[in-house]
């Protein structure tokens, strides 16, 4: 019998796919909790906001604004970075042409939002007037970005319950529709003017967002 020897350069390129790709999902899988982590920080310390009434967006005025948007903006590139990765883990597998694009739908989206800055409102920053002022240029811009950004990060959920459930994973399918599911009442609360609406939201994208990290971070397992 004849050995079949495989080359160094090959086994070395798969190597180094292997790894870029690891790398990327890192992004994906870090990109939620990061944003996570900061904004819900910010909305526990910052004098006069209260996540009943006041969206995390809200989050990017005052003298502390700048924490809110670089953390859109770092979240934006992770996720971006992320979709990439995950272009790779899912090629040729259900899904696996829809769900990185959408997500770097929703990266791009948020890069938008930390760009285009809320304005003060219902009293926050502190000493700002209860109420909601006339909405400015950027205003509108932050508005748009955020429901391109959400709309984007549903419909990957759905789509990666499809991916789940055509590979058999029952349990992962339900939990992407759950978390997509979340985000689209949270969002539809919200812009309803329901009570609390913007707590209703946060904790819709934060599972959303939460989801596809996690998602991310089970594909680098096995990358």
């Amino acid at each position: 019998m004849t050995a079949v020897q495989i080359p160094a350069t090959a086994t070395a390129a798969s190597t180094g796919t292997s790894a870029a790709t690891r790398s990327l999902l890192t992004c994906a899988a870090v990109a939620g909790p990061l944003w996570a982590v900061v904004a819900l920080a910010q909305a526990a310390t910052r004098e006069g906001f209260d996540l009943t009434r006041h969206p995390l967006s809200l989050l990017s005025n005052g003298s502390l604004g700048w924490l809110q948007i670089t953390d859109f903006l770092v979240a934006g590139v992770l996720t971006i970075a992320g979709a990439a990765g995950l272009r790779r883990a899912l090629h040729g597998a259900p899904g696996g042409r829809w769900a990185p694009r959408l997500v770097r739908v929703n990266g791009i989206g948020m890069i938008a939002a930390g760009v285009f800055v809320m304005d003060p409102a219902d009293g926050f920053p502190a000493g700002t007037p209860y109420g909601m002022p006339e909405l400015t240029w950027h205003s509108y811009g932050h508005m748009a970005a955020g429901s391109i950004a959400f709309i984007a990060l549903i419909a990957a959920c759905y789509v990666l319950g499809h991916h789940f459930s055509r590979a058999g994973n029952r349990g992962h399918a339900i939990a992407s529709r759950v978390a997509g599911t979340a985000l689209l009442v949270g969002n539809g609360w919200s812009m309803s003017g329901g009570t609390a609406g913007s707590l209703t939201l946060a904790v819709g994208a934060i599972t959303a967002m939460l989801w596809v990290s996690l998602t991310a971070a089970r594909l680098r397992r096995t990358a």
